[in-house]
């Protein structure tokens, strides 16, 4: 059970849904259930239209229930995060009763309230402490992190790390050419994460007067930064054009504030960098000091000097970019790939449907 269609959540995408086909080569058969189709996605995430969101929020709770009616003809149900997005866990109570076992996946600290900007005055419909009743039912969890594992670990014994991991089949970059005039200073996320963009601005801005032309950004998002920032180009992500798109950048960010809620993140942004071979420049929080071995496979930097001194070296000097880069795609292959961890994550499932 899960919030998006196939295809168009990172976090599905990237948590469980690169396994699907691993799992059924296994002898598993998986159904996806969704809520949110390509045309309610329109106003799912826009601000305000009330009307056409009651009327997805009955359609939602409609499909819930159609799923409930067929819940005997399943060994094991699968919850990213939540049966549904209101502060309830009916959905989850009924499964439970019916005696179905449970695994819920999450890679965020959704036990903190954090509300998209369309559906800031939607919040009261949301519950974040349900996570935890949602933790209690469940037979197992899987975390992206030890910071999420120590909170489940609070409700659950039975708790599973498995890093959110990157297809390193998929994710190879056509370019290496980074012997060249002009530095891409790369981004990429969705409307949710724009606020973090918002924290290396400064800093852009600085390197843009102190190299002009040689250095500019390219931003892949599905919405994108209004502040004005020189230099500055603008992709709407998409499924095709993704790992073209960043093989395009040099050298890829990741800042974030130093709060419970990045101290969740499973460092995914730094991941798809240094999974092409990009050197990755992290904020020191949460797993991203366990990704980044300072200044042997990407950076780490919290002040606004840190940012500048690091973007600085690795925008001058094309050897260090391509050694940090290797290093980095090395890592991941090793211990953030699909290929890594398709066999614990097969394990969890085993473990819960031979019993």
């Amino acid at each position: 059970m899960v919030a998006h269609r196939p295809g168009r959540s990172p976090g599905q995408r990237f948590r469980f849904e690169q396994y699907l086909d691993y799992l059924k080569q296994k002898g598993f058969e998986c159904h996806i259930s969704y809520l949110i189709n390509e045309k309610d996605d329109i106003i799912f995430y826009k601000e305000g239209s009330y009307l056409a969101k009651t009327g997805f929020l009955i359609k939602s709770l409609q499909q819930r229930w159609n799923d409930l009616k067929k819940i005997h003809d399943y060994d094991l149900v699968f919850l990213y995060r939540e049966a549904h997005m209101l502060g309830i866990t009916w959905f989850e109570k009924r499964i439970k009763k019916a005696g179905i076992k449970m695994l819920v996946d999450f890679d965020d600290s959704i036990w903190l309230r954090d509300t998209s900007i369309g559906n800031r005055r939607l919040a009261f419909l949301k519950r974040p402490s349900k996570t935890r009743e949602i933790i209690k039912m469940c037979d197992a969890c899987i975390v992206g992190n030890q910071f999420l594992a120590d909170y489940a670990g609070q409700y659950n014994q039975n708790v599973f790390i498995v890093p959110t991991t990157i297809d390193t089949n998929l994710y190879v970059s056509g370019r290496n050419d980074t012997k060249k005039d002009n530095i891409v200073i790369g981004w990429t996320g969705s409307s949710t994460t724009l606020k973090h963009f918002s924290l290396a601005v400064p800093v852009l801005k600085k390197l843009r007067k102190k190299y002009g032309e040689k250095v500019s950004f390219r931003m892949i998002s599905d919405e994108f930064f209004n502040e004005e920032l020189e230099g500055l180009e603008k992709l709407k992500w998409t499924r095709e054009t993704e790992v073209e798109d960043l093989s395009a950048i040099d050298i890829g960010i990741m800042p974030l504030p130093n709060d419970d809620w990045s101290k969740g993140k499973c460092g995914f942004k730094g991941l798809q960098y240094m999974a092409l071979e990009k050197p990755a420049v992290m904020s020191s929080v949460g797993v991203n000091n366990e990704i980044i071995s300072h200044g042997k496979n990407g950076f780490l930097a919290d002040r606004p000097e840190e940012w500048e001194h690091v973007l600085s070296q690795l925008i001058e000097d094309a050897d260090l970019r391509k050694k940090i880069g290797e290093a980095g795609r090395k890592t991941v292959e090793e211990r953030f790939s699909f290929r890594s961890q398709k066999e614990h994550y097969l394990e969890i499932f085993l473990s819960l449907t031979q019993n």
